[in-house]
């Protein structure tokens, strides 16, 4: 399975020259944070490291630890602030598969903005602030779709990691090399376009529209099988998107 090119994006913009050395006391969370994410933006996960990090922020990489016991928690600080990020605004809607819908769409949107990142933590647990928001709202979701105790807990879960993975794992593929993306990207149109009809029937017949699938199609297919079977299985389930007979 591959990920499709995704639409032209605008040249990334270069990273300003090293700032002037933080007042001493100045250092914060949140900057060390965001400086993290614009480095993962820019150079990818090969070229994130601390002494870089340092550099960015105008103080030596040890004052880092000062705010941080190590990497992985800057790591799990990187991953809260995706989650913020992508529930800013957001707000739990009056059909509860609307609202699971946003927080499916807003976090795809929000990995697909910081792949490098995303990659390093779309599988991690933060047990930070936003993300414990994220899991009040999923799971309020779940009550109002009827589930209760240990049903909602199961059906939260399986909801957020499907979000997680699939989103995780579009992010994971743009954070590769470029020149891996296209190689992969070619396949559909060389390896399979050119199948043996004899050897591979079911592949030949649907070798021509295979180049075609799109990447948000296939997310909102996904994203449709589950609350399809969601709300078949909910106690209150949502009428509003039922198909018509």
């Amino acid at each position: 399975m591959t990920v499709q090119a995704r639409p032209e994006q605008p040249p990334t913009a270069a990273v300003p020259q090293p700032r002037r050395r933080l007042r001493r006391g100045s250092l914060t969370p949140e900057i060390i944070v965001a400086e993290s994410l614009r480095l993962l933006d820019h150079d990818g996960v090969d070229g994130f490291s601390l002494p870089k990090l340092g550099r960015a922020i105008g103080a030596d990489q040890t004052a880092v630890y000062r705010h941080f016991a190590s990497k992985d928690d800057l790591i799990l600080a990187i991953a809260d602030r995706l989650i913020e990020e992508s529930m800013t605004g957001l707000q739990p809607r009056d059909c509860w598969v609307d609202t699971l819908t946003d927080v499916a769409r807003r976090l795809r949107e929000t990995y697909l903005r910081h792949p490098a990142a995303a990659s390093l933590s779309s599988y991690r647990t933060t047990q930070g602030p936003a993300e414990i928001r994220a899991v009040e709202l999923l799971v309020g979701a779940m009550h109002a779709a009827g589930f209760d105790g240990a049903q909602a807990a199961l059906m939260y879960r399986t909801v957020g990691d499907f979000i997680l993975a699939m989103a995780g794992f579009e992010a994971a593929f743009l954070a590769l090399d470029e020149s891996l993306q296209r190689r992969d990207r070619a396949a559909w149109t060389v390896a399979y376009l050119g199948v043996s009809q004899a050897q591979h029937p079911n592949v030949w017949h649907v070798r021509t529209e295979l180049p075609e699938v799109a990447d948000d199609d296939i997310f909102e297919s996904m994203l449709a099988l589950v609350l399809t079977g969601l709300r078949v299985q909910a106690p209150h389930p949502c009428s509003c998107h039922a198909r018509p007979a």
